[in-house]
């Protein structure tokens, strides 16, 4: 990699997306709903009691998005699979109609020159299975491997980057421990059997992918250094304990195959006893690791904040997303190189990375988004400085293409690179597309064009 050329070739740039953000029409031609479909749908659990219901229209305008992420350069695109929508039941009978949506979106990244990565879990399990135990039923990890295997067996031959699970911590801690996601369930007994299921779930679909695929499969992790607040010994405790709750509760048994000793003590009489077997599944060898960064942890001491009697604060010092997130470009370089020391030199993705911003509206056809221009800028010379420093980084997905249903934010939060208009469903490049763009045709990570 020479001074001129900010990143080697092949570099995939791309953005990311799931499939309950920004589809929409989730009961569309014979689909079953996802947990995301009911929690949206519960009084008080969705700001402003927004919904998935329309989200960005993409799967009726999936056409014009595709021609979108072709005007803004794209080499890649991360997107996933809603998986009711092509097993209705969550297992058993394939929906056509839905599958053939994915059919149509892969081969229309490939008639553009966009090479598809495809995300099997994007926390959006059927009603279905829900019903039947959801992530808490041991026999999850055979429903989600069954249905690995049908995607495999559809789509394999033009997709070459396979995503098992998305941020498994988010939807396990988020959705287990503390309620504010789909399923809504508050417990400090669940969460590490749903962790271990979903692992679980993984390594049986890694393996049903050795046996019928032919590319590459990884799972995507969200990752964050954890620094203690003050020079004080307890806040120093605390952040090591929020690292290993954080970055090591999933990453140890994937590539280490064993749990962080830690977690038995932040867990207590919750943390149960796993099967060595089931540790030897779910530590198969990945072809590469996803890494999803957007801020660090600034870590207080606070007993009162069950397991890990600590609590993230927000520096009033320091530049804040619209998610109250710390910009805190120099923590991505961090991520990535500590990851390599621990781990080894497994090709890496960043497959998330972006941030909400309270972006003004749009002006004829232009959005001015500064704040999300320098963050770009910034975490992309952080990218850069890591693959200096020897780190395997493969490709950056920023994460949004679109504005889009942002969880229990609902649309309250805007990370695209292009706004939506979700009245109209009106479409316009922000600055910050413009930037993503020119970079990725002119290489300008410092003013100065790919020779």
């Amino acid at each position: 990699m020479s001074a001129d050329q900010p990143f080697p070739p092949g570099f995939l740039w791309g953005t990311a997306t799931s499939a309950y953000q920004i589809e929409g029409s989730p009961l569309a031609d014979g689909a079953g709903p996802g947990i995301w479909h009911g929690f949206s749908h519960r009084p008080g659990a969705v700001v402003n009691g927004d919904t998935g219901d329309r989200a960005c229209d993409h799967y009726r305008r999936l056409p014009a998005d595709l021609d979108l992420m072709a005007e803004l350069g794209l080499t890649a695109y991360r997107f996933s699979v809603a998986w009711g929508r092509v097993l209705p039941n969550g297992t058993g009978r394939v929906n056509a109609k839905g599958l053939d949506f994915y059919q149509r979106l892969v081969d229309g990244l490939l008639e553009r020159g966009i090479q598809p990565m495809l995300t099997l879990y994007h926390w959006d399990l059927p009603e279905a299975l829900e019903a039947r135990g959801g992530w808490l039923n041991p026999d999850s990890a055979r429903w989600f491997a069954d249905y690995a295997a049908m995607l495999y067996e559809a789509l394999d031959d033009r997709v070459g980057l396979w995503v098992t699970l998305n941020e498994p911590w988010v939807s396990t801690v988020l959705g287990y421990l503390s309620g504010e996601h789909a399923p809504g369930r508050r417990s400090l007994a669940e969460p590490p059997r749903v962790a271990h299921h979903q692992l679980c779930a993984h390594g049986e679909a890694v393996a049903a992918y050795r046996e019928l695929g032919r590319h590459q499969i990884g799972i995507s992790l969200n990752l964050e250094p954890q620094h203690p607040a003050t020079d004080s010994p307890l806040d120093w405790e605390a952040a090591k304990r929020r690292h290993h709750f954080i970055n090591r509760w999933f990453l140890d048994p994937l590539l280490r195959g064993q749990y962080p000793d830690e977690l038995a003590v932040i867990f207590g009489s919750n943390w149960p006893r796993f099967p060595v077997e089931d540790l030897r599944r779910i530590a198969a060898p990945l072809d590469f690791l996803g890494i999803n960064y957007y801020s660090r942890g600034l870590i207080r001491h606070d007993p009162t904040q069950i397991p890990c009697a600590a609590t993230r604060i927000t520096p009033p010092e320091r530049r804040l997303t619209a998610m109250d997130w710390e910009v805190y470009p120099e923590g991505l370089t961090e991520t990535l190189l500590w990851v390599k020391q621990r781990y080894g030199d497994l090709p890496l993705y960043i497959t998330e990375n972006g941030a909400a911003f309270d972006d003004a509206a749009p002006v004829g056809n232009q959005v001015q988004d500064p704040d999300r221009v320098d963050y770009l800028r910034t975490h992309l010379a952080a990218a850069r400085a890591a693959l200096e420093q020897g780190v395997d980084l493969r490709g950056y997905f920023a994460w949004s293409l679109l504005d889009n249903f942002e969880w229990a934010e609902g649309y309250a939060k805007r990370f695209g690179l292009v706004h939506v208009d979700h009245a109209t469903q009106r479409r316009t490049l922000k600055a910050s597309a413009q930037y993503y763009r020119d970079f990725i045709l002119e290489g300008e990570l410092t003013g100065e064009k790919r020779k």
